[in-house]
């Protein structure tokens, strides 16, 4: 698999409740993701640190299984598991949650050289932000939708250019008719 703009990964982790949102999506693991994969999942803890390859390998087996909506559910719930307490404590808008989409990725990522995110433009109604992960973009687009919720701004997440269709990074657009404090703050 291609690597973004500027990922290197030195040492790159991702905490294990990232990795076991797939338990949400998929009901008969062994027989949706293979037994080797399934028995590779039922060792983790959701506390613990593992390697991001195992995330990686887990989101293509994912994507080749189920497809991207698999991986768009799997992103909310990760988002679910890992960050929604965090963000409702903190995020009064959209805009507060695209500020802050990088220190989110790095609270549940660690590493040298990981890659992150950057908003590139926020207007009324509209956000721009490119990717520099390694993960899946539909994955992302669920997170997205989901930190959205939770300022309660409905949006459309679409992609201008995607890594997976080689683009050197992945950038989003997002939309939304909400255009109050609830976007900008």
């Amino acid at each position: 698999m291609r690597r973004p703009r500027g990922y290197v990964g030195t040492r790159h982790e991702t905490i294990g409740s990232d990795i076991l949102a797939v338990l949400g999506v998929v009901s008969l693991p062994k027989q949706t993701l293979g037994p080797a994969l399934n028995d590779r999942l039922q060792k983790l803890s959701p506390n613990g640190w593992y390697g991001i390859d195992l995330m990686l390998e887990l989101m293509e087996a994912l994507d080749a299984r189920v497809g991207a909506n698999g991986l768009r559910q799997m992103g909310r719930r990760l988002f679910a598991a890992s960050h929604e307490a965090h963000v409702r404590a903190v995020a009064k808008s959209a805009r507060d949650i695209f500020t802050s989409f990088d220190d989110l990725y790095k609270r549940a990522n660690r590493g040298q050289e990981i890659g992150g995110w950057k908003v590139l433009a926020f207007s009324p109604g509209k956000a721009r932000l490119e990717k520099t992960t390694p993960h899946h973009c539909a994955l992302e687009e669920g997170i997205i939708s989901a930190a959205l919720a939770c300022v309660d701004v409905p949006a459309t997440v679409t992609q201008e250019t995607c890594l997976r269709h080689g683009a050197d990074s992945c950038v989003f657009a997002v939309t939304s008719v909400v255009n109050d404090h609830r976007w900008g703050g």
